[in-house]
């Protein structure tokens, strides 16, 4: 397993000095954020140059470019509209992708976020718009992963399961967020794994606590958007890998069991919650040191 950094930790920095920056912490690879304005991310319209100047930058330390990372997701949407703006707009990624040498490419699994519940064309729309792009994907060897996110259609790992029997592509697989699972009280990492195995083809690492008071609590809705969850909203906060209350080592172990062998993504929140966590300088080489002890181990 190699270990790569997100540009959600690193709100300050540019994508040159992220690259750097992990580098120097002993990162094998980076996910970038790719979204207009923000410091750390590839802008949805991006020249030529720029993407030049980050794969140069990647060949020159030797980091590989592993994942992108956009924020879309109107892929279940009832609105033709937005729906056909979002796959026009992923189709963009997936030609940033490959020409960037990175792999995978992250999704949402559409957007729950204010509904009172999924409609059967809701299903339909999110199978056609995936089986859509996972074939122009397929196109350029990428890989598209849902991720098991809150205010999404695969926010537990049942629902990711399902979704990939719905959908049904070899280019599309499951980006399996442990953490996630855990602060929206769905499943624990070993029924998680095994539900999963077959369609793990990355992992997001990142740690938590439960506030005081609350460990107990179950959150009605995640939050109002899909990227985050307002500070109104948390029943948890951040912490560096290591220093929170998910089992990593023993996460990575089940995760060796079952044969994986991809990337671990430090999803360091910085970019959401920047009070829970320090700089990525710290925080984010405390945790591929702790994740670095772990894997010496198995």
């Amino acid at each position: 397993m190699k270990i790569a950094g997100h540009t959600m930790g690193t709100p300050e920095y540019t994508i040159p000095e992220a690259i750097k920056l992990f580098h120097d912490i002993k990162l094998d690879g980076i996910e970038i954020v790719v979204q207009d304005n923000y410091k750390c991310g590839i802008p949805v319209n991006a020249s030529t140059e720029l993407l030049d100047e980050i794969k140069m930058l990647s060949n020159k330390y030797q980091l590989h470019i592993a994942c992108l990372t956009p924020y879309n997701s109107n892929f279940n949407s009832e609105d033709k509209g937005l729906r056909e703006h979002d796959i026009s707009e992923i189709i963009r990624v997936i030609d940033y992708a490959a020409y960037l040498g990175a792999q995978y490419i992250r999704l949402y699994a559409g957007n729950v976020s204010g509904t009172t519940g999924l409609k059967e064309e809701n299903y339909h729309y999110i199978k056609d718009s995936l089986q859509h792009l996972g074939n122009h994907a397929a196109e350029r060897n990428i890989i598209l992963l849902l991720e098991n996110h809150f205010n999404t259609m695969t926010v537990s790992a049942k629902d990711s399961f399902n979704m990939m029997k719905w959908i049904s592509h070899p280019n599309v697989r499951i980006l399996y967020d442990q953490a996630n699972l855990t602060f929206t009280r769905k499943e624990d990492y070993e029924e998680a794994l095994s539900l999963q195995k077959d369609y793990i083809a990355y992992v997001h690492v990142k740690d938590l606590v439960f506030k005081k008071g609350i460990e107990n609590t179950i959150p009605t809705s995640a939050a109002k958007s899909v990227s985050h969850q307002n500070e109104n909203e948390r029943i948890v906060s951040t912490r560096i890998v290591g220093e929170g209350i998910l089992p990593w080592k023993n996460i990575l172990k089940a995760l060796k069991h079952i044969g994986y062998d991809g990337w671990l993504s430090l999803e360091y929140e910085r970019r959401w919650h920047p009070n829970d966590i320090p700089d990525a300088k710290i925080g984010m080489k405390k945790s591929a040191e702790y994740l670095h002890s772990c894997l010496n181990c198995l």
